[in-house]
C-alpha cells in the first residue's frame, strides 16, 4: 500500500510540474526583475558587478526561452536570475561597507599629505631665494585642496570607489613637494648689523 502510494504522489507531482511547465513563468519571471530591481538600488551594478550581470543575463535568457516556447527552460533561468540577483544585493551590501572604509582611509591619507604639504609650503614661500618650482607646488597643493574637496562631496554621496580612484595618487604627489622643499638648501645666515 504504502509503494503506491508514493507512486501515485510522484505521478501527481511530476504532472503539475508538466502543467506548470505548459505556461510561460510569469511570476518566476516578475520575481526574478523585483529581486534585479532591488539589487540595482542596493548597488550590486557597481559593487557586486559580476553577480549582477550574471542575474540579468539569466534573465534576458528566460525570456528567450519564453520566446522560443521552453517554458521549463524559462523557469530554470527565472529562479537562477532571481537567486543571482539576490547573491548580488548581498555582495553590494559587504563590498559597499568595504569601499566605505577604504574611501575614508583614502581620505584620511590625503589629509595628513595635504596638511604635511601645506606646512611645507610656507616654509618654501618664505625661502630666499623664492625656490624656481614654487608656482608649480603652489598649483598642485591648490589642486590637490580641489579633489580634497570633491571627494567628500562624493563620499557623502556614497560614491566610494569614486574616491579611492581619486585620492589613491594624492599623497605620493604631496609627498615629492615635502621632499622637494625639504631637500632646499637653509637660508643664509642673517647679518647682523
Amino acid at each position: 500500500m504504502f509503494p503506491r502510494r508514493c507512486g501515485a504522489i510522484a505521478l501527481a507531482l511530476g504532472a503539475l510540474f508538466c502543467m506548470a511547465c505548459a505556461e510561460p513563468p510569469d511570476r518566476e519571471m516578475q520575481q526574478a526583475k523585483g529581486a534585479i530591481d532591488a539589487a540595482r538600488a542596493a548597488g550590486a551594478d557597481r559593487y557586486a558587478h559580476d553577480e549582477f550581470v550574471a542575474a540579468e543575463d539569466a534573465l534576458k535568457e528566460s525570456e528567450e526561452a519564453v520566446v522560443a516556447r521552453d517554458y521549463r527552460l524559462a523557469l530554470s533561468h527565472a529562479l537562477d536570475a532571481r537567486e543571482r540577483a539576490q547573491n548580488a544585493a548581498m555582495l553590494a551590501a559587504d563590498n559597499k561597507a568595504i569601499a566605505r572604509a577604504d574611501a575614508d582611509r583614502a581620505l584620511v591619507a590625503a589629509l595628513a599629505a595635504l596638511n604635511d604639504a601645506h606646512t611645507k609650503l610656507e616654509k618654501a614661500e618664505g625661502a630666499r631665494p623664492v625656490p624656481k618650482s614654487l608656482a608649480e607646488w603652489q598649483k598642485t597643493v591648490a589642486d590637490a585642496d580641489a579633489a580634497v574637496q570633491e571627494a567628500r562631496t562624493r563620499f557623502e554621496a556614497g560614491e566610494y570607489l569614486t574616491v579611492v580612484d581619486a585620492m589613491r595618487p594624492l599623497p605620493e604627489r604631496l609627498r615629492a613637494i615635502v621632499d622637494a622643499i625639504d631637500a632646499l638648501p637653509p637660508p643664509p645666515p642673517r647679518r647682523r648689523r
